[in-house]
């Protein structure tokens, strides 16, 4: 992927949901809820400080991640769906 995002801005990745209950129903597409997890894909170099000082970010690529359910904004980068949010969109680091 040739994309790299500005600033505080992460790339997500979102992992597949469950398609069946715990009691095995199978859960149809529309009524699956968007997975709020999912995995950095690439991430901007930081935000600047009031002294223009770069803070780097807490996620890297390759960390799974939580979410809030309406963060980010949908892409399609290379036949791939991603979402591109702020890193403070990000809920924290799963693992």
């Amino acid at each position: 992927m040739k994309f790299r995002p500005l600033h505080d801005r992460v790339v997500v990745r979102r992992l597949d949901s469950e398609e069946k209950t715990k009691g095995g129903i199978i859960i149809p597409d529309t009524a699956k809820e968007k997975p709020q997890e999912g995995e950095v894909v690439a991430v901007g170099p930081g935000a600047r400080d009031e002294n223009g000082k770069l803070v780097a970010l807490d996620v890297k690529k390759g960390d799974r991640v939580l979410f809030g359910k309406w963060s980010g904004t949908e892409v399609k980068i290379d036949g791939q769906d991603l979402l591109i949010m702020k890193e403070s969109d990000v809920m924290g680091v799963i693992g």
